[in-house]
């Protein structure tokens, strides 16, 4: 689907995430021929620079980003010929017209403003975006997390965002959405007859979402500091994944009728109380260790930390689905920062079988599983008890994997690719709409309040772990085991 031209206006131009991810995403959807050949790309930031020192900025920030393989210095040039730099100040609403002087009047082209910049500035952006003319009918705006702290700092940028722009205009990315993996998920169930008999109570025994990290928080302290875990990644991140996997079918692939069945899960989640906060969540924070074989500092010992911060770095929860397919099926959510690996996938465990009529116990039998890895390979596993060659009925657990790399012999686009064309196209399924944000944070909100109000102190965990020993005690009440820990020794 061949695209409209359009303006591509990036506030926050010359900042990390606009470098590191968004230009390299836009280059090499235009080396792939999918930009229109009079597109543009105008970056937005404070630093005042001439045109020969934002190109030298791109060179040294964007450029290392780009894949290897597709990077070509002479196209290159021809894609820098795209962009633009424009200084402004996104609080003071006399410097757009640097802005307005640079975009095109034509009516028929589309105007698209991502907005990579702290939440707090997104009104007065969006104002002063509407304040000089530029917020049209046919615009869109695009949304970087955290779309708020808490269920009113969303319902606001909900409000004052909406205030300029319709919803059909505004896009919230959750930049997993667009991993080819979560893709292939959506396929694997609404595209295929073999699991959505097998996709509900009756066979599956858990599931669980996991996204761990090996860094720390970088250079990220000052934001970090005031999110944590849960607001960092819990809410927007790990519940998403929840709602793909236990949404109901959708009637078609519409944008709303997708996001319909999401937000029946996020309305459907069993509230927490005082009594089942204090059970089913744990709640970490990482101490001095080793990553890698190297030695790391603990949360509190780095750069810029509060010396006493209760703030969480991995987060642990048992969640319910209050629904006919899902009633007593746990969910099993956790995050975390300086864990042992890098790792973000989703584990649909079915339940074992109830009788074994070979020479060996239950217990020796692996439950099936199928396995949905993001990072840092994406592929599909489902694990399965076959016969080991050679005399008798001996079985053990053995895996059907599809890797993707091998699977497809083409070029592969990341999630930020692949979500900036449907920003390009208007094309809405993958992104969060009001009403799913907003009930995300009224489920997770009474979590917050508990925390605060009980200035609950988190755990300790050694960097380079998989997490306090309280998350393998949350799950094992259950009589179960997190993925590694029930890995059978081969």
């Amino acid at each position: 689907m061949a695209l409209a031209d359009f303006d591509l206006v990036l506030f926050g131009g010359s900042g990390d995430l606009s470098m590191r991810k968004l230009v390299p995403a836009l280059y090499h959807r235009d080396r792939a021929h999918d930009l229109p050949s009079t597109a543009r790309i105008i970056c937005v930031g404070r630093h005042e620079w001439s045109r020969d020192e934002f190109l030298t900025a791109l060179n040294d920030n964007a450029r290392p980003h780009i894949a290897q393989e597709l990077f070509d210095p002479a196209f290159w040039e021809t894609f820098c010929t795209r962009l633009t730099y424009v200084t402004l100040d996104a609080t003071n609403a006399s410097t757009y017209q640097a802005l307005v002087d640079v975009m095109r009047k034509d009516a028929s082209i589309t105007r698209i403003f991502y907005l990579a910049t702290p939440p707090s500035l997104f009104a007065t952006i969006c104002n002063n975006l509407a304040g000089c003319g530029l917020a049209t009918a046919q615009s869109r705006v695009v949304l970087e997390k955290p779309l708020g702290r808490d269920l009113a700092s969303a319902k606001l940028i909900n409000e004052e965002v909406g205030r300029v722009f319709a919803e059909s205009q505004i896009f919230r990315i959750d930049h997993y959405l667009g991993k080819e993996p979560v893709q292939n998920l959506l396929a694997l169930r609404f595209g295929n007859v073999l699991f959505e008999p097998l996709w509900r109570r009756e066979w599956i025994s858990d599931v669980q979402i996991t996204i761990a990290e090996e860094l720390g928080v970088a250079n990220r302290m000052g934001y970090y500091e005031t999110a944590g875990a849960l607001r960092d990644m819990l809410q927007n991140h790990l519940l998403q994944l929840l709602c793909i996997v236990a949404m109901e079918p959708p009637t078609c692939a519409a944008p709303n009728a997708v996001r319909d069945e999401k937000l029946k899960v996020l309305r459907s989640l069993k509230p927490f109380t005082p009594q089942t906060i204090a059970q089913n969540i744990v709640r970490g924070q990482y101490r001095a260790g080793h990553v890698n074989g190297m030695p790391v500092p603990g949360y509190r010992k780095e750069a810029g930390a509060n010396p006493e911060s209760r703030t969480e770095t991995y987060v642990a929860l048992k969640a319910e689905i209050d629904t006919w397919r899902w009633a007593g099926v746990p969910f099993y959510l956790r995050t975390g920062k300086r864990m042992a690996d890098q790792l973000a996938e989703i584990v649909v465990r079915f339940k074992n079988i109830p009788h074994s009529i070979f020479a060996q116990p239950n217990s020796s039998f692996q439950p099936n599983c199928l396995v949905i890895r993001l990072q840092p390979d994406e592929d599909l596993q489902l694990n399965l008890m076959a016969k080991t060659p050679g005399d008798g009925m001996r079985l053990r657990p053995v895996e059907l994997e599809l890797d993707f790399r091998e699977t497809f012999k083409m070029p592969r686009m990341d999630a930020y690719e692949r979500l900036l064309l449907d920003v390009l196209r208007g094309q809405l399924t993958l992104f969060m709409r009001s009403d799913e944000l907003e009930a995300a944070w009224a489920w997770l909100e009474p979590i917050l309040d508990y925390w605060e109000r009980e200035q609950d102190q988190p755990v300790p965990y050694a960097a380079g772990t998989w997490g306090p020993a309280a998350a393998s005690a949350l799950i094992g009440r259950d009589g179960l085991q997190w993925r590694e820990e029930a890995l059978p020794e081969l």
